[in-house]
């Protein structure tokens, strides 16, 4: 079982080599990812090289599928938040295992995940 869940911004410091993140990582265990996770980090793949890179990064990670419950969780929250915090449908989805898990999502984007899961959402580093 995962203990916290990894948002995109996370993985993309660890790709771009951000010591932080890197510390920080190396201190957690039985951490996961998301799908939509799996899919942003791969979209921003800019070559094989990167994809590569990314894919590996991945496979470090438990992959954490959503049910048909989160998507409802999901739809409800883009409808309530998407006009007024500019909350997007990639970020409900992320935030939808959330309610349902009770673990954290580490996350530097607070801004968009606060009005979603709340205190659920940590900066980790």
């Amino acid at each position: 079982m995962v203990t916290g869940l990894l948002d995109t911004s996370v993985l993309v410091d660890v790709l771009r080599g951000y010591q932080p993140a890197e510390d920080w990582l190396a201190t957690q265990d039985q951490l996961g990812i998301t799908q939509i996770v799996w899919l942003e980090l791969l979209e921003g793949a800019q070559n094989k090289m990167a994809q590569k890179e990314s894919l590996k990064l991945l496979r470090r990670f438990e992959l954490v599928e959503l049910l048909p419950d989160d998507m409802a969780w999901a739809i409800k929250q883009l409808t309530s938040y998407g006009l007024s915090h500019h909350v997007g449908a990639f970020d409900c989805l992320i935030a939808s295992v959330h309610p349902r898990l009770k673990v954290p999502l580490y996350t530097r984007n607070l801004k968009h995940f606060m009005p979603l899961i709340g205190n659920l959402a940590l900066t980790p580093y």
